[in-house]
């Protein structure tokens, strides 16, 4: 049995229909220069991205542009600490998985005794690779951010 060929129109909305859609995150940071970066770092690696310089701006942004699959925040920032925020976010969105950047581990640990499940933590300053791996197992459970070509097509 022969079809008619498929058309250049019909594969191109199929793949539309097939791709997959960018995880939505989150970063919020007071400090311009690390928002920036981790910005950039996720945007390139195909994340779709929000920021916000603290918590009480983060919850606009969420009730605005939400839902996120993951919070990145800075754990000590004025008006509003990443720990508060987080909790805040996952009152409406439950599945929420929050990664805190800090230089202040050891007040993370201090205030929160265990870190809840789907929750991790990355001590700053970060490099490109440990953000992409922290953000990559947090959401999938495995290193493979979303513009990884898979092992066997990698070069």
């Amino acid at each position: 049995m022969t079809g008619d060929p498929v058309t250049e129109d019909q594969e191109s909305a199929r793949e539309k229909r097939t791709a997959p859609t960018p995880q939505a995150v989150l970063i919020v940071d007071d400090e311009e220069t690390v928002l920036r970066f981790v910005e950039r770092v996720l945007q390139e690696a195909g994340y779709k991205t929000a920021v916000a310089p603290d918590g009480v701006e983060a919850l606009e942004a969420a009730a605005k542009l939400g839902p996120f699959d993951i919070l990145v925040t800075d754990l000590m920032m004025p008006r509003m600490g990443g720990d508060e925020l987080a909790r805040r976010m996952r009152q409406a969105e439950p599945q929420l998985k929050v990664l805190y950047l800090t230089g202040y581990s050891d007040r993370l640990f201090r205030e929160k005794n265990t870190l809840w499940e789907d929750e991790a933590f990355l001590d700053k300053p970060c490099t490109v690779a440990g953000l992409l791996q922290a953000v990559s197992l947090l959401l999938f459970g495995k290193f493979d951010p979303p513009n990884t070509p898979p092992a066997n097509l990698a070069t």
